[in-house]
């Protein structure tokens, strides 16, 4: 029987009427522009990142793309027709120079050859140039040998001005020691190969009338009236050579630290002297030395073979202390020839190879590869080669008397995967090795842009940051959510997510400032204090099961770690009240000085402790709020469920709870680990921030993100060094995407296993 109430109700709900219609279209269209707003938010973050890899890789691609060379004109070389000894660019690729066998000295156009101005050295009367050399391409200093056994020192030199706002380059010719020539060979034969090294307290001269060797040494020293520089010419007690019809001495080279004087003997044998102990030495190669020349720097030398391989060789120290010339790296290459030219470039670690068949080649030293190969000249052999200072002009003489010119565009040679990622033996080092090192005062610094060191070191200080902060945050997260009372965790939780707002800058300057020296000072206080602070809460918390019930039924459920602040403050205060008198009792008074001395354990103020400390804290707040988040959404029907079969709240933990929250945990860990990889200031602040290769804990380290931020301020724009730290932040993008990833995976999979629970 239908009551009187039901009409009434029908009357006054009305699902159909328009107010009600209204309401649902205004709700509908509130929730399609809901997910059409998070749609587009969604998209905007993936097209974001995908700009991010795309910018990227716009920054690096340049670093890989190939040399390219082309020849731009072609033209009789003016001057005399005298054989041609020696040919330069000037800095701004407008003069070349050209050095004749008769002394002329000719300066002439690049792009045309039109010849600007001729000097004729001033040589002695009645002598002629018999050899020739240079200090360097970069110095501009360079010796004529004569036959006469005397040396003439002179330099080119560019006055650059701007009349009517048009540039003008004069070319001169300078004698920076003085317009006589040097007696060097005594016995006044003609000198057949000579070498000179200029530097701050001494120039020296070496030459050889093909079968004696003399050498001076000429040291500067200013003259105290008229502060004018003096060279006091002191004769060189020099070895005597083994020498025969096989072993005639040929070209001669001096080393930047005028220590060591290299002299080619015969065909397939290479002399070393060492000018300060007057020793000999010598190395044989493998096939006939075809050519000579030394690297930038005037460190590496590099020896062309008549195979086509060349050598890299430098001074490397035994383990004697014993310096050998060693051979470090060979380049080879796809043609044989016998007229081999070498040119260094006078700004990298490159050099340009030409043979008679016209081949040139460019390799890159450090990168140990080959950048450019390639047939570039018919039917002519190459006589003499000039690269430009910048290394983007080339200069080819061939035997007909013509020049050709190339424009090179060659940006990054330097980078390669070996130079990047593998060890290098780098000059002036005993072994290869890992090394950051991308800029020096000098301007022929070897560039040392190894990712390793940087690499190890983000991982290194991820590593030790997760060690401190994972099981605390995991820990803390897990007490929180499932023992703490909840009006115990309304407070707490706030306030530890609150730590997450503390800029890592305050972080990084406290670690810096204040940690470290702490560290440092109470060394055994703090590694007493992680030994026996675990153990000490355990032993109180058994003490306090051994108590009384009814005193137990004093402290309400979930409330127990109130009681341990005060234990885990008398344990600090012990450890660290005690460190000094276990150090003096143990470790002689300075724990410091024992891992030092007699460990041999290194150690830095600023070490991966200090880092783990200080990183710790900062991603405690990330992982704890949202593994805390997840334990707390764990339906509370299963852990009823568990316990109401006769399960103890520790099993409910670790059966039901931990399994169904791991997808959250696993990915506060891993946002954790995501936030200790980028981590940038604390690491730069607080880890002495050196790229060196080390697990050792008491030792720094520099990692991907503070290089970029120390470094890509001072980056020349466009330069292999610039492009190489967004290299650097491009791996750092790939790392993060493939563990964000690996992450995701994993947390799905747990997810589906643990789902059905």
């Amino acid at each position: 029987m239908q009551t009187e109430t039901e009409p009434r109700l029908r009357s006054i709900v009305d699902f159909n009427s328009e107010k009600i219609q209204r309401y649902n279209r205004i709700r509908h269209a509130k929730d399609r522009m809901a997910s059409v707003a998070v749609a587009v938010g969604g998209v905007g973050v993936i097209a974001a990142i995908l700009l991010i890899f795309l910018y990227l890789l716009y920054e690096v691609m340049p670093m890989f793309t190939p040399v390219s060379v082309h020849q731009d004109t072609s033209y009789i070389i003016p001057g005399d027709k005298s054989e041609t000894l020696y040919l330069a660019i000037e800095e701004q690729n407008s003069l070349a120079l050209r050095v004749s066998r008769s002394g002329e000295v000719s300066f002439f156009h690049v792009e045309d050859g039109a010849l600007q101005s001729q000097h004729q050295l001033l040589l002695p009367a009645n002598t002629h140039i018999t050899s020739f050399s240079v200090n360097s391409d970069e110095s501009r200093l360079m010796v004529a040998g004569l036959s006469n056994g005397q040396a003439l020192v002179f330099k080119h030199n560019y006055r650059i001005t701007y009349p009517n706002d048009q540039r003008l380059i004069t070319p001169r010719i300078d004698y920076p020691y003085g317009v006589d020539a040097f007696s060097i060979i005594q016995s006044e034969d003609a000198i057949q190969s000579i070498a000179i090294r200029d530097g701050e307290e001494s120039l020296i001269i070496v030459a050889h009338n093909g079968t004696t060797i003399s050498g001076v040494d000429f040291v500067k020293e200013e003259d105290f009236l008229t502060e004018e520089m003096v060279l006091v010419a002191q004769q060189m007690q020099l070895p005597s050579l083994p020498t025969s019809n096989e072993k005639v001495l040929g070209k001669l080279l001096i080393d930047v630290d005028q220590r060591f004087a290299f002299l080619r003997q015969g065909s397939k044998q290479l002399g070393v002297i060492n000018l300060k102990q007057s020793t000999y030495q010598h190395i044989t190669t493998d096939a006939d030395i075809q050519a000579v020349q030394f690297l930038l720097g005037g460190i590496s030398l590099l020896i062309a073979e008549k195979n086509g391989t060349i050598g890299q060789w430098f001074m490397v120290r035994d383990e004697q202390g014993q310096s050998a010339l060693k051979q470090i790296r060979s380049f080879e290459s796809a043609y044989q020839g016998e007229a081999v030219f070498i040119n260094a470039e006078q700004r990298r670690k490159g050099f340009v190879v030409s043979n008679g068949g016209g081949d040139i080649a460019i390799y890159h030293s450090t990168a140990h590869k080959n950048v450019f190969n390639e047939k570039l000249l018919e039917n002519t052999t190459p006589k003499n080669m000039s690269l430009s200072p910048r290394a983007n002009r080339l200069l080819v003489l061939d035997d007909a008397q013509q020049v050709h010119v190339f424009s090179i565009d060659n940006e990054h040679p330097e980078v390669s995967w070996s130079s990047l990622w593998q060890e290098v033996w780098y000059e002036s080092y005993d072994e290869p090795q890992y090394i950051w090192q991308s800029s020096a005062s000098s301007n022929d610094f070897e560039p040392k842009m190894s990712l390793m060191p940087l690499s190890f070191g983000t991982l290194k200080a991820a590593f030790y940051a997760m060690l401190l902060g994972a099981p605390l945050a995991v820990c803390g997260a897990i007490y929180t959510a499932y023992f703490m009372t909840p009006m115990m965790r309304r407070k707490v939780k706030p306030l530890i997510e609150l730590m997450e707002a503390l800029p890592t800058v305050i972080l990084g300057f406290l670690a810096g400032l204040w940690l470290a020296p702490f560290l440092e000072a109470n060394l055994v206080g703090i590694f007493s204090l992680l030994l026996f602070m675990p153990p000490g809460i355990l032993i109180f918390a058994f003490l306090m099961s051994r108590l009384p019930q009814h005193i137990q039924n004093v402290i309400n459920e979930g409330w127990h770690s109130i009681i341990l602040i005060p234990v885990v403050i008398v344990i600090a205060a012990i450890c660290l009240g005690l460190g000094p008198l276990v150090e003096n009792s143990f470790f002689h008074g300075d724990m410091r000085q024992w891992l030092s001395h007699d460990i041999g354990i290194s150690f830095d103020q600023r070490n991966a402790l200090v880092v783990g400390i200080a990183m710790g804290f900062s991603v405690i707040p990330t992982i704890f709020s949202i593994a805390e988040d997840a334990i707390f959404s764990v339906p509370k029907h299963l852990s009823f469920g568990s316990l109401a079969l006769g399960a103890t709240p520790w099993q409910t933990l670790v059966g039901v709870v931990l399994p169904t929250a791991s997808p959250g945990i696993f990915s506060g860990l891993m946002i954790g680990l995501g936030r200790a990889v980028g981590e940038t200031m604390i690491v730069l602040m607080a880890t002495g921030n050196t790229p060196i290769m080390d697990a050792n804990i008491f030792e720094g380290m520099r990692t991907l993100s503070a290089n970029i931020a120390v470094e890509v301020p001072e980056a020349e724009v466009g330069s292999s060094h610039y492009r190489v730290l967004f290299l650097a932040a491009f791996v750092l993008f790939i790392f993060t995407f493939v563990v964000n990833t690996a992450a995701e995976i994993v947390r799905q999979r747990l997810r589906e296993k643990y789902g059905s629970l």
